[in-house]
């Protein structure tokens, strides 16, 4: 069973406290995809009057990560997990209330499972697309984790 959203975000608040008070947000998640948000405020705002680029960036890596902790969290196994690339495109001005939906939870989970029977090493490219409430794209993110079974 995934991870839920109040226990990430308590999680936001005493390890990622950036991600938390400039107002990121996990509001769903399944074995399949997650789903982050961010309000536009003034903490969080650019000099154009948007959201400032690594805030979107921090939500759309949340989409992300918490589908890689939440997997890890079901294997049962100790796994490091690091973002090792990372590449991002913006087409429209982040205003009002922007969601970041990943839909690579399987992805993930295959190459989790293929650390744990290998003992090496994988890579996932994992995708998060940003919407404003009309359903328009306003940025996309693209990360490579990195998982490996620590040693012990």
């Amino acid at each position: 069973m995934p991870m839920k959203p109040g226990a990430i975000n308590t999680f936001l608040f005493f390890k990622l406290p950036a991600a938390y008070f400039t107002g990121v947000r996990l509001k769903s998640i399944s074995t399949k995809n997650c789903t982050t948000s961010v309000r536009h405020r003034w903490i969080n705002q650019n000099p154009f009057r948007s959201i400032f680029w690594a805030v979107q960036g921090m939500a759309a890596e949340l989409s992300t990560g918490a589908l890689v902790m939440s997997s890890i969290k079901e294997s049962g196994k100790p796994i490091s997990m690091l973002v090792v690339k990372n590449k991002a495109s913006f087409s429209k001005k982040a205003t009002g209330c922007i969601t970041f939906r990943c839909e690579d939870g399987l992805a993930i989970r295959e190459a989790i499972h293929k650390a744990i029977e290998t003992g090496e090493g994988q890579t996932c490219w994992m995708h998060s697309v940003g919407t404003n409430k009309e359903g328009v794209v306003v940025s996309k993110f693209d990360f490579e984790w990195t998982v490996k079974l620590k040693n012990r």
